[in-house]
């Protein structure tokens, strides 16, 4: 397939106390969450003065992407596109269209398989070409899933290893210390249905593919991390934070909170939070574990240490230029894990939206 331009695709936030209510509306709807609980959450980009730092981190992105890319042999234009803020979506593909812009691969911030890290993206990139009366005129493809890919992994292994050297250093031994590798919680049954159908059965444990490709990572960040550092007797686990939803429904635990509780109690006196689910240092891993985490982590008297995201570390960017080049160069594709490569191409029925019953599009596995 031969692309003519790059859509860096996002999730968005607010820039400015006025927008954080519409931010947090536009966000949840449909799902029925308490206007409490928006205000609650509310606060947490308050204390930011109102502005999440994604977009600030999408744009260091954008200029490196546009800095390193043509030294990897894209030459291309790339622009970038929000969800739930500005740029929309719907406002740059008609900017993209205009530009003479026909055939679109666009990247998402989201390494793993979930109807709000995948498919979501997707529906709402069809939205903006339905918007725009585009389509059948632009094809909007998507990148894999890159749970397993070198350029995500690197800068987590790294700064890990680091991290539980400075920890050891402090006189701290490695089997006082454990490794929280944190995600977004999701629904169970979101997780659960998570991945291609095919494949559901390899995934019948709590959390399908989700939780599948966060340990797949863990695990190999975890055998890495062991060749710089002496890891016999240290221990880790994958958490969960930023749970949001009624709290009737049941969504994957532990939350980091009480997992850090947990290992308290087990004796540990430090810990190593590592937030794989992320790319960047967004508000959720700013607030939930900067603040909240760390808190919970200080009142019970553990030391603290937060592993930076990949956010536009030179090894991540030559990592998604090495995605895009599997798309627009048949590059050979690179997989650290058993699980991986993962496919190009969603199946029909990967990772639904369960609060309605989708159609089924005669497309979807090909493009938008």
């Amino acid at each position: 397939m031969s692309y003519d331009a790059i859509l860096l695709t996002s999730f968005g936030g607010p820039e400015g106390p006025d927008e954080v209510m519409p931010f947090l509306e536009r966000v949840t709807a449909g799902r029925g969450i308490p206007r409490e609980r928006l205000e609650e959450v509310s606060h947490h980009y308050m204390a930011l003065g109102g502005i999440s730092p994604i977009n600030d981190q999408n744009r260091a992105l954008l200029n490196k992407m546009r800095d390193i890319f043509p030294r990897k042999g894209i030459d291309i234009p790339i622009y970038w596109a929000n969800r739930n803020s500005e740029p929309f979506f719907a406002d740059v593909i008609s900017q993209m269209y205009e530009d003479g812009h026909r055939t679109v691969l666009a990247w998402v911030t989201s390494a793993y398989s979930s109807y709000s890290g995948c498919r979501q993206y997707r529906e709402n990139l069809y939205q903006a070409l339905a918007d725009n009366e585009l389509v059948g005129k632009m094809r909007i493809d998507k990148v894999r899933h890159y749970f397993d890919h070198p350029g995500f992994l690197t800068p987590f292994m790294t700064a890990t290893a680091d991290a539980v050297a400075e920890i050891t250093s402090e006189g701290i031994p490695v089997t006082d210390i454990a490794v929280l590798f944190t995600t977004h919680s999701i629904p169970d049954g979101m997780g659960e249905t998570s991945g291609p159908p095919a494949r559901r059965q390899e995934f019948a444990q709590p959390g399908g593919a989700y939780a599948a490709q966060h340990l797949a990572a863990a695990k190999l960040i975890m055998e890495d991390v062991q060749k710089s550092v002496e890891t016999e007797g240290l221990n880790w686990q994958l958490v969960y934070q930023s749970r949001s939803g009624s709290p009737a429904m049941p969504w994957l635990e532990p939350d980091i909170n009480d997992a850090i509780a947990e290992v308290a109690n087990l004796g540990s006196r430090a810990v190593v939070v590592v937030p794989l689910g992320f790319v960047s240092d967004h508000v959720e891993v700013i607030w939930d574990l900067d603040n909240e985490a760390a808190e919970t982590a200080s009142d019970l008297g553990l030391r603290f240490k937060r592993v930076a995201t990949p956010g536009d570390h030179d090894i991540f960017v030559e990592g998604i230029a090495e995605l895009i080049n599997e798309r627009i160069a048949n590059a050979k594709p690179q997989a650290l894990s058993s699980l991986g490569p993962w496919a190009d191409r969603c199946a029909v029925g990967c990772c639904p939206n369960l609060r309605r019953e989708l159609p089924v599009v005669a497309e979807e596995t090909t493009s938008y």
